[in-house]
């Protein structure tokens, strides 16, 4: 058996051990459900009708004849895209806990693939995110949200939900690995998880002033939002696609090497 067989079995091995943590303790993935729903509620029913005012449908947005659209078509792409950024808690928890409590001492002894370990964590908490992810999806779509994508419009959208759930997952692990407890591995990824609502997730960002719109426009999640939205509402998407994929390649490229690093030298704090 190759050097490469070895890998995948025992990256299969702790994805499995991590899969059933998971099913122990499902604390995390409750977590990464229940708070994009609360938002999802408190956004559309309390502050929709105010702020959804004067937001255009893509033919009008386009100069065509459509006019205003349900709030609840406008921000549930954004709240989507929030669940994945909340799902990446979990890898920098779970990854912690494991350095703090010491089992990675044990690994290191044992002969396995020392990038089984993070490999697995990181295929964990991807199938938690997706999972939470679809849940999320399925809340909207009950209350309201109608979105008009084909087959192919929906399997770009998980294709890209995907790509980002999984930079993000090797970046949080990143974060669990120096870490210095679990507490502070909880909070260290909690930046990203609001970093949609400075974008273009809940309001567009023209209504913004110049120098939060400036910063809206050019971070991360907002050509990501402005891809989503337009595949699954139809709005324009432009050159959002290809900045949102360059971002989520950039993301998961630095994730990746951080945490590999880390883990190399035993980086605990």
């Amino acid at each position: 058996m190759s050097s490469m067989s070895y890998a995948a079995r025992d990256s299969v091995t702790m994805f499995r051990r991590n899969m059933k943590r998971a099913i122990r303790y499902p604390s995390i993935v409750i977590t990464i459900v229940m708070m994009p729903v609360l938002f999802l509620l408190l956004f559309n029913y309390a502050f929709g009708g105010a702020l959804g005012a004067g937001i255009q449908g893509p033919q009008a947005a386009q100069g065509g004849q459509g006019g205003d659209i349900d709030y609840i078509d406008y921000v549930a792409p954004g709240i989507i895209l929030m669940t994945v950024a909340t799902g990446c808690i979990g890898a920098a928890l779970s990854v912690c806990m494991d350095m703090t409590e010491g089992i990675v001492n044990r690994f290191r002894t044992m002969s396995i693939s020392r990038a089984s370990f993070l490999t697995g964590h990181v295929l964990g908490n991807l199938v938690q995110t997706v999972v939470g992810t679809v849940a999320v999806t399925g809340v909207a779509l009950a209350i309201g949200f109608r979105p008009n994508a084909t087959a192919l419009e929906w399997l770009a959208a998980a294709g890209l939900l995907t790509a980002l759930a999984l930079a993000l997952t090797w970046l949080s692990a990143g974060m669990g690995l120096v870490a210095k407890t679990v507490e502070s591995a909880s909070n260290m990824p909690m930046p990203i998880t609001f970093l949609p609502f400075l974008g273009s997730a809940i309001v567009p960002t023209d209504s913004m002033p110049t120098g939060l719109r400036w910063f809206a426009e050019y971070q991360p999640f907002t050509p990501i939002n402005e891809t989503l939205r337009g595949l699954l509402m139809g709005t324009e998407i432009g050159n959002s696609a290809w900045t949102a994929l360059t971002w989520c390649a950039a993301i998961g490229l630095t994730g990746y090497l951080w945490s590999r690093s880390a883990f190399k030298r035993g980086v605990r704090n």
